[in-house]
């Protein structure tokens, strides 16, 4: 298991696992491995979010590329995936993030993309850890005289560029749709009055684009879509939209104020593809957090899922290796291989408004027949990895889930499952009834308990 890059990057509590240093340390590395034998001049592009810490992590990351002889491009703040576009727009050769996404403000994140826009390769990742984590990160010589990186700041062409693209996406206006848009007073404050201001007669509100630093995700956004959800039913909007802090992640709500997950953003866009003939294999790829709901509705619908580990860096690799174009997670991350090589939520967001606009109908009408099953989880604590490993092989447990699914007779689903993060063994039940879903998961999870 890496020790510094986990599915998703480097994160952590600033100065209190992730630091200037190590950030100084990362630019080093990632500089010393993108020169590579041939030593050629490297250009990353960096962005960050809107976290107070975002600055600080940038200005350590820049000493370390540039001591170590690459060019910076300059981003500012902008969303994760505007990252991942203007690497490639731009002929950048990396592009890192400095972000910690849905999570709260004192986290932070180092994620770095390459020069195809995709995440790193696990074998670039554990080159620059290696350089780390054994200290030979200290030996790279740093530049001197014109051998020192320059720091080329963006101008508003890269983000304007990054808009005039997503608005390229979607055939058609928005006119006569109301909408209210929550930003999570994070990176797509940056962009979304922009974007939602290109479409004649879309009637756009915003909230929650006002970031200070430590606002971000803090009882709005995707992560906490609640208040946004009375604000939709109260003001008589068509549909709500919630980013996260770095705008990967989008989720819905209806105008009955009902909130729209991923699973149910892929149902409905997944339905549009295959009606275009623009679905391969008439196949999403989700993973195996995706509700039982979403599997009914796809075979119901003539389409099918494949199923992956969670992380959108496993739907990716998935779609990538089969040629699929439509994947993504319960939770938000949603990616459209046609248009961008990593999750995007503004993208969705008009996939979905596009989707919206041509069907006619209301948005809790377009995702109605894809049923959200109720779904517990549960998580039981454990002592270490090594239990993990015991209590994923018990014959006991395996019996007992057996038994289990047996009595929701096909009406649910159970997945067990060991936390890759933490000391933790996760319990997940979907049934008919959240009673039902929650009785089978505390009867597992006692049981759990006694391995």
């Amino acid at each position: 298991m890496s020790k510094l890059f986990g599915t998703d990057g480097i994160r952590g509590v600033v100065n209190a696992g992730l630091d200037a240093m190590l950030a100084y340390k990362v630019g080093l590395a990632t500089a010393q491995v993108l020169r590579g034998e041939e030593g050629r001049k490297p250009l990353v592009a960096i962005g960050k979010d809107t976290r107070i810490s975002s600055d600080l992590l940038e200005g350590a990351l820049t000493a370390g590329l540039c001591s170590a002889g690459a060019d910076v491009l300059h981003l500012g703040v902008i969303p994760t995936p505007a990252v991942a576009w203007v690497t490639v727009d731009r002929k950048a050769d990396a592009g890192v993030v400095i972000s910690a996404s849905h999570n709260p403000f004192e986290h932070n994140g180092i994620k770095i993309f390459n020069g195809q826009g995709f995440k790193l390769s696990d074998e670039l990742e554990g080159q620059i850890e290696d350089l780390i984590l054994s200290g030979a990160v200290e030996q790279i010589p740093l530049k001197t005289h014109d051998g020192i990186g320059k720091v080329i700041y963006a101008d508003e062409s890269a983000r304007n560029d990054y808009i005039d693209h997503l608005v390229s996406t979607v055939p058609a206006g928005f006119s006569g749709l109301r909408i209210l848009v929550d930003c999570a007073n994070g990176a797509s404050s940056a962009t979304a009055p922009d974007l939602f201001d290109r479409f004649d007669g879309l009637r756009c509100d915003i909230i929650n684009a006002d970031p200070d630093g430590v606002n971000i995700n803090t009882n709005c956004g995707s992560t906490h879509i609640e208040g946004l959800a009375a604000m939709v039913k109260a003001g008589n909007y068509d549909l709500g939209l919630a980013f996260d802090g770095d705008a990967d992640r989008f989720l819905a709500v209806s105008e009955e104020g009902t909130p729209i997950d991923g699973d149910q953003i892929m149902a409905a866009c997944g339905r549009y593809l295959k009606e275009q003939g623009a679905l391969p294999g008439n196949t999403i790829v989700a993973t195996v957090m995706s509700n039982i709901g979403l599997h009914r509705f796809l075979a119901e619908n003539g389409m099918q899922a494949v199923c992956t580990d969670v992380g959108d860096r496993n739907v990716l690799e998935r779609m990538l290796k089969d040629g699929y174009v439509l994947g993504g997670e319960q939770s938000g991350h949603t990616i459209f291989l046609k248009h961008a090589t990593t999750g995007d939520g503004q993208l969705t967001a008009l996939q979905f408004l596009s989707i919206l606009k041509a069907s006619g109908h209301k948005a809790s009408q377009l995702v109605a027949d894809c049923r959200q099953y109720p779904q517990v989880l549960v998580n039981v604590a454990v002592a270490d990895n090594a239990q993990k490993q015991a209590i994923m092989a018990s014959p006991a447990l395996k019996s007992s889930i057996a038994e289990e699914e047996k009595g929701l007779a096909g009406n649910g689903r159970i997945l067990v499952r060991p936390s890759g993060t933490e000391a933790l063994v996760r319990v997940m039940v979907e049934a008919e009834t959240e009673a039902t879903a929650q009785a089978c998961a505390d009867r597992l999870a006692n049981l759990i308990k006694t391995l």
